[in-house]
């Protein structure tokens, strides 16, 4: 097969507001021992691909500094961190086996080898990202997703959104018959989180704005709370006795009010900060009750590898909220950071 030898890619010359985000012509990646060189099919949209572009990470010393998702990034860099594609070339002989595969990319750079290695980098940030029409990445990282019964669209809503979930219910250890609360439950990682908490069994209580009840109850809550009240008072008359586990992407107001709900030995489970992360919460609600206040970022390659399962089986069921051309990127970011939308944003690089 004859590869062009430039491509299109929406990439960042800096931190900045939309304006930094332009699409253009570049080169096609190289293919290196070790990796494969994917067709981009589709590409989803995430929270972290806006606060990269802004540079919105800050430093352990510095909450301010300008910063990719693990600190400072070199530019120019591809954005996006989901990718389903088909893998067109391989740097490697016995990788061969590869070309023609329908594939998703776990796009987290690992710490260690081990199964339950932390992400230390993420591609979009760390590395070039997949809103492009090419992608590369190293094989061990690439699965082959040829006869799962979901879509390109579905398949390309998983690594960040579903893997970020998955990675939140394992380290808060939802048990089959507990309480958990969702915040944010109408975007990704909450829709993720409403469908696989509810397929373990636990009682399902989302966060989300009235509009959105309906799509959140067919994900599969039990209770919608509305978040334009008193979430505490909401969870009380539900569940007087309180949560067993909170799974949290807002923090902000939400985890200094909240965080008395969880019932003894509760666990708050912590992904992300859309609320603020400036959080202030009396310490004894902690010591006094056994809790534990749990912070979770992505997935381990174990997580990852059991998300694509269920991806084979079909067990999940992404929702598409909209498509969008990787020439309307600018457009695309808007709407995501708007929020307006239930489910996953994707993008289409080729015409």
């Amino acid at each position: 097969m004859r590869i062009a030898t430039t491509m299109r890619a929406a990439l960042i010359q800096d931190h900045g507001g939309i304006e930094a985000l332009e699409v253009t012509d570049v080169d096609v990646p190289s293919v290196a021992p070790g990796e494969v060189l994917v067709e981009v099919r589709s590409a989803a949209l995430n929270n972290t691909d806006l606060w990269t572009r802004q540079g919105a990470y800050g430093s352990p010393d510095d909450p301010s500094a300008l910063s990719g998702w693990r600190g400072p990034i070199t530019f120019p860099r591809i954005q996006g961190a989901d990718v389903a594609g088909r893998v067109i070339a391989v740097g490697s002989a016995q990788d061969e086996q590869l070309i023609g595969r329908r594939v998703v990319i776990d796009p987290a750079m690992y710490d260690t080898d081990s199964p339950d290695a932390n992400p230390v980098g993420l591609m979009g940030s760390e590395r070039d990202g997949g809103y492009a029409q090419y992608v590369t990445a190293p094989t061990e990282r690439v699965h082959d997703l040829t006869d799962a019964p979901l879509t390109d669209d579905q398949l390309a809503t998983l690594p960040t959104a579903y893997g970020t979930a998955l990675g939140m219910i394992e380290r808060g250890r939802v048990q089959a018959g507990e309480t958990v609360l969702v915040s944010g439950a109408s975007g990704g990682v909450g829709l993720g989180l409403v469908q696989l908490a509810r397929a373990r069994g636990a009682h399902v209580l989302a966060i989300s704005s009235g509009s959105k009840r309906e799509a959140v109850e067919q994900a599969g809550a039990h209770e919608v709370l509305d978040r334009a009240y008193s979430i505490v008072e909401q969870v009380h008359s539900v569940v007087p006795r309180g949560i067993d586990v909170g799974l949290d992407v807002v923090a902000g107001e939400l985890l200094q009010d909240a965080l008395p709900l969880l019932s003894e030995s509760g666990r708050w489970v912590v992904a992300g900060a859309l609320g603020g992360y400036d959080v202030h919460f009396d310490v004894r609600r902690l010591y006094l009750h056994n809790a534990q206040l749990i912070g979770s970022s992505m997935h381990t390659p174990t997580h990852f590898a059991s998300l694509m399962e269920m991806a084979r089986r079909g067990d999940i069921e992404p929702v598409i909220a909209e498509v969008f051309s990787l020439d309307d990127v600018r457009e695309a970011q808007q709407t995501l950071e708007r929020r307006d939308h239930v489910g996953k944003i994707v993008m289409h690089p080729w015409p």
